[in-house]
């Protein structure tokens, strides 16, 4: 992201992020940055200082990408450019926001730091899925979900072309190490850096065949055959239709498919570490609130007290 350049936008599809996007165009202004976002989003939030260009010219024709929303739209901005990396800062205006480098209230200087050579650039892999006639991509993780009334997914599994096992459970969740926090964790997988390698199996309430985690090296490809059942298939959250008894889905890692912003000085990492410790609790965030003093509390971009 560079003087002179081009910098597409990814916007949240529900959340207004317009506030957001002008602080993007008053940047890119002084920066001679042509900034651009799909037509329907500009149409949508009435943006101004943003060009309208059709998805094809965002996902191939900017040097970088700004998202703005929660950690879906970062993934599908990943995806969106994954045939041609550039470099994407994530915004977090979502709950949760585990992959976001920076909060929506730090992007002025998030801006800044990029200007001023602050930021570098880190990789990440992503998970080629093929199935029957098709081949897609994810970032965080691939899974096959029982849907109700069409029973367990069945399925064996071959790595590097070996027969190694069989699952019989509730649902079947391939992961990346960057989504390694987010089904596979609910379901019990383990943590890993994002910066690791490998590939990460983790059955959700299984009933027979392999009840651990499997990690698989970068360079083995797995294949997985349902031999009953037919589950849901969703990629980074996002539905992938429906599978069937006899359809063989096989998963390889392509290095390098994206390309993550890192601020300088960043406390994202260390956000997430809390983030991550909170959702172990046995309290609805409203209830932690409550434990914090009054003096402490505070909301609104002012800083303002709950009480004032």
């Amino acid at each position: 992201m560079h003087d002179g350049g081009r910098i597409g936008l990814v916007l949240h599809p529900g959340r207004d992020c317009s506030g957001a996007a002008a602080q993007v165009a008053a940047w890119t202004t002084t920066h001679g940055v042509d900034l651009v976002a799909g037509a329907a989003d500009v149409a949508r939030l009435q943006l101004t200082g943003v060009r309208p260009v059709d998805v094809a010219e965002l996902a191939d024709g900017c040097d970088g990408i700004i998202a703005l929303g929660g950690d879906g739209t970062l993934l599908g901005a990943m995806r969106m450019v994954h045939a041609k990396p550039v470099p994407i800062l994530g915004v977090n205006f979502g709950r949760l926001g585990f992959l976001a480098e920076v909060e929506a209230r730090e992007l002025d200087a998030a801006l800044t730091s990029m200007a001023e050579g602050r930021s570098t650039i880190e990789s990440r892999s992503c998970l080629v899925v093929r199935g029957p006639g098709w081949e897609t991509v994810a970032f965080n993780d691939v899974v096959l979900a029982r849907v109700p009334g069409q029973g367990l997914v069945e399925a064996t599994l071959s790595v590097a072309g070996r027969r190694y096992g069989r699952y019989k459970c509730d649902s079947l969740i391939v992961s990346s190490p960057m989504g390694s926090t987010a089904y596979n964790y609910a379901a019990g997988g383990p943590v890993m850096s994002p910066g690791a390698e490998g590939v990460l199996v983790t059955p959700s309430a299984p009933m027979t065949g392999i009840s651990r985690t499997l990690v698989i090296g970068p360079a083995e490809p797995l294949r997985l055959e349902l031999t009953a059942g037919r589950p849901a298939l969703e990629l980074d959250g996002v539905s992938g239709g429906e599978c069937s008894a006899g359809d063989e889905l096989s998963v390889t890692v392509q290095a390098d498919a994206g390309l993550l912003v890192r601020i300088d000085d960043s406390r994202a990492a260390e956000r997430s570490r809390v983030k991550l410790s909170l959702l172990d609790l046995p309290v609805l965030p409203e209830e932690l609130v409550e434990l914090v003093p009054d003096e402490l509390r505070r909301h609104g971009p002012g800083g303002a007290s709950e009480h004032g």
